[in-house]
């Protein structure tokens, strides 16, 4: 019963915010709150569900919120003009060179395995380019997602580091076997940004391009540049990306530092830093207002056991003669399943049973972590309702959620379906 009302109320949920019969804030606590209801839990209950629920999206929460105006900030100083710049010169008013440019940049950029911070700095030099060229913003979102998705599987990601957790393993017997895999995946990601590309320079043309970033900037944007801080800026960022990358302050607390020393540094004046408060407010509520909505959803989910009972109930579908088939399931499964589990509850709620039940069939359970890192929140996340970032991909992209997820779905499940055929050609996955 709980299995059924689980999927019942991610079938409901989806269906709300595509069809746009709902807000995806309201779906994602209205919904579950109502088939908590009806699976027999009490007000009172719920109520603790939910709180537990926002404790554990509230770190993320935070980060966001604050890398949203630290990003922001930068944006206002100007640290991304010369990248604007230089990237103007060289597409040349091409669709497919800054298609291609878009996917290349979002990959060099991930490499750090933060999508927050992916989205922020690629997001805030593209969007201007594809808004004057009037590039399809969905190929931005889109091309964006798809990139990230490959390079997720670095084992300083966090979604690598849960799956090495749960499996007790490493990253050479989880990551390294999958490298073959990531190349398959990068070059997909490029054939379709070429094929991105083609159709839209047959839509637009390739254009007379004289956009001049600096030109196109309102008074009051150029009144927050700040040229001579630019060198300033950019130690700042790169220190702030290596700290990041090396935990030494855990995220949100670095990043609500970053951004005082940003505002401090850039605006030293009390009217100056209201101002890029006021201007990026609407933005700021709205990512993180959606983040802790899905600590509802997820706190709801998982409180209630409905996230175990689906899983066990998918478990239960697997013949005994086609068990050999389970880590390859579990590969093309993997990308879809992140829209109904979020990373932990698949990670240290459906991969325990799944490995559990590998190894009952002969199979090593390190499979089942590689197969699930081909898409279950790598590939998958930059889709899921259930990642905050998603809300950020597409708020800065200025594309609705219902509308990004129809557009980059199958393609996203296409580089998982590459990843896949890669991983069982060189090993990495048997059958």
């Amino acid at each position: 019963m709980l299995a059924l009302l689980g999927f019942a109320t991610i079938v409901v949920f989806l269906f709300l915010i595509i069809t746009k019969r709902l807000s995806v804030i309201t779906a994602l606590v209205v919904i579950p709150i109502i088939f908590g209801l009806l699976a027999g839990f009490n007000p009172k209950e719920l109520g603790e569900m939910m709180l537990a629920g926002i404790k554990q999206v509230a770190p993320t929460g935070i980060l966001l919120m604050f890398a949203v105006l630290y990003f922001a900030t930068m944006l206002d100083a100007g640290l991304f003009d010369p990248v604007i710049a230089l990237i103007i010169r060289s597409v040349k008013g091409d669709p497919m060179k800054v298609i291609i440019g878009t996917a290349i940049l979002t990959m060099i950029v991930h490499l750090d395995g933060d999508g927050t911070a992916t989205f922020m700095i690629v997001l805030s030099a593209f969007l201007p380019i594809y808004k004057e060229l009037k590039i399809n913003r969905l190929i931005l979102s889109g091309i964006v997602a798809l990139s990230v998705g490959p390079l997720h599987l670095v084992p300083w990601s966090g979604t690598s580091a849960r799956a090495i957790s749960t499996l007790k393993s490493d990253a050479v017997h989880i990551f390294n076997p999958s490298i073959p895999a990531i190349i398959g995946g990068i070059v997909w990601v490029l054939v379709v940004a070429y094929i991105f590309g083609k159709r839209e320079r047959k839509r637009l043309g390739i254009l007379e391009f004289q956009y001049n970033h600096h030109d196109n900037l309102t008074e009051a944007q150029r009144e927050l540049r700040r040229p001579k801080l630019i060198w300033i800026n950019a130690i700042m960022t790169l220190a702030l990306i290596i700290t990041l990358m090396k935990g030494w302050i855990p995220a949100p607390a670095l990043f609500v530092i970053a951004s005082m020393i940003a505002l401090l540094v850039n605006y030293f004046k009390l009217s100056d830093q209201q101002k890029v408060l006021k201007s990026h407010g609407t933005n700021i509520f709205m990512v993180s207002s959606m983040i802790f909505a899905a600590g509802i959803f997820s706190g709801i989910l998982t409180g209630s056991k409905m996230i175990e009972a689906m899983a066990t109930t998918l478990v239960s579908f697997i013949p005994q003669n086609h068990a050999g088939w389970l880590p390859t399931l579990t590969a093309l499964t993997s990308m879809p399943a992140s829209m109904l589990f979020t990373p932990d509850a698949y990670y240290f709620g459906v991969v325990p049973i799944l490995s559990q039940t590998a190894t009952q069939f002969g199979i090593d359970p390190l499979e089942i972590g590689r197969a699930a890192l081909l898409g279950q929140m790598t590939v998958g996340f930059p889709l899921s309702p259930l990642t905050a970032s998603t809300f950020l991909l597409i708020g800065l992209s200025e594309v609705e959620l219902g509308e990004h997820q129809k557009f980059v779905f199958k393609w996203a499940w296409g580089t998982t379906i590459v990843m896949t055929i890669v991983a069982l050609l060189t090993g990495s996955l048997h059958l």
